[in-house]
């Protein structure tokens, strides 16, 4: 954890940052799977609903707060070099993919999954460690695993389960740039490619989950593990992957994130502390309304430059993505020294 989290006075705050977690994560799925049990077929605009009613809630401002949690994390004031750090790695890395959108989307869009994957399982594997205590995670490699299991699951599941609505979902983020970029993508959606994704990745899941099961000393932070990953097997097979992700993406990833960028917070803590938890995101919204405002900037200006303006839900939704995948970058940039800072990776 954090220089702040480390203290004997987080206990309560970490128990109900976990509390909150695995509320938020039960809620993902259970509304995904009972939507798709109440409903034959929902509409496509409305898979899109909990995607785009959450530009502005969770999926711009999770990220909003790179420029403070690094410092706060060390117990180091916010200082001008601090924040100039993140603005020019945002600037660089963002704007150097921006570019690659432009001259090979195909490309950028292969390397969004890719980012993606990598991302929301770092996420998780802090959830796990730092939320659920899961000492069946005590190796590098162990970690590894679980990281290309968590990020898989959301990235890999509805490939195999969804073709077609996978390859919709490229074809309008690519089509924004190139209306024809997307064949390039052909032969992943092809039968033969697709089963040796859903073999490799199912091996992946048993071998992550026996081996937790064989190294863990209590059992229950392994049964939360398991509970969850099976719990989002079945919810990423079953739930379209517009709506799908749209919930995973609110819901879970950006809520996890939230909830670690508060531990580090010494007033957030405070508030989790007594279980002012209004408090706590109150401060939260306010320090990520800077920078989810400029990132509203960023938005506009790629609807701007886009060479097809995109003028239907999904050619929206497109977008947001497009504009979430610049902004992914360095994100993950952040989150990984976050990661290191919090030893995330270190084993003892």
């Amino acid at each position: 954890m954090g220089a702040d989290a480390s203290l004997e006075s987080t206990t309560a705050p970490e128990r109900r940052a976990s509390r909150l977690s695995l509320g938020f994560g039960g809620l993902t799925v259970v509304s995904g799977l009972v939507i798709v049990a109440a409903v034959d077929s929902l509409p496509l605009v409305y898979q899109y609903l909990p995607l785009v009613a959450t530009v502005v809630l969770f999926g711009l401002p999770h990220g909003a707060v790179d420029h403070l949690v690094l410092p706060r994390a060390r117990n180091n004031p916010i200082t001008a070099r601090s924040l100039a750090f993140v603005g020019l790695l945002y600037l660089v890395v963002g704007a150097s993919y921006a570019v690659v959108w432009f001259v090979a989307p195909a490309a950028a869009f292969a390397l969004f999954i890719l980012v993606t994957l990598f991302h929301w399982g770092q996420g998780d594997v802090y959830a796990l460690l730092e939320f659920v205590d899961a000492d069946h995670l005590e190796t590098r490699a162990s970690r590894v695993l679980a990281l290309f299991v968590r990020g898989g699951l959301p990235m890999l599941v509805p490939l195999v389960a969804f073709p077609d609505q996978y390859a919709f979902v490229a074809e309008t983020l690519i089509g924004l740039f190139d209306p024809a970029g997307a064949a390039a993508l052909e032969p992943v959606f092809e039968p033969t490619a697709r089963a040796l994704v859903g073999v490799g990745f199912g091996v992946l899941v048993v071998l992550s989950l026996a081996l937790g099961y064989y190294r863990a000393d209590t059992l229950e932070p392994w049964l939360i593990d398991a509970g969850e990953t099976l719990g989002l097997v079945a919810f990423f097979a079953v739930v379209p992957p517009i709506l799908a992700i749209g919930l995973y993406f609110a819901l879970w990833h950006s809520i996890r994130h939230i909830l670690r960028t508060l531990l580090v917070d010494g007033p957030a803590i405070a508030a989790l502390a007594t279980g002012n938890d209004l408090a706590a995101l109150g401060r939260f919204a306010r320090d990520a309304a800077p920078l989810t405002a400029g990132a509203l900037v960023v938005l506009g200006g790629l609807a701007l430059l886009v060479p097809q303006t995109p003028a239907t839900v999904p050619g929206v939704a497109a977008l947001y993505l497009v504009c979430i995948a610049v902004l992914t970058l360095p994100h993950v940039v952040v989150v990984s020294l976050l990661d290191l800072e919090q030893r995330i990776w270190t084993v003892d």
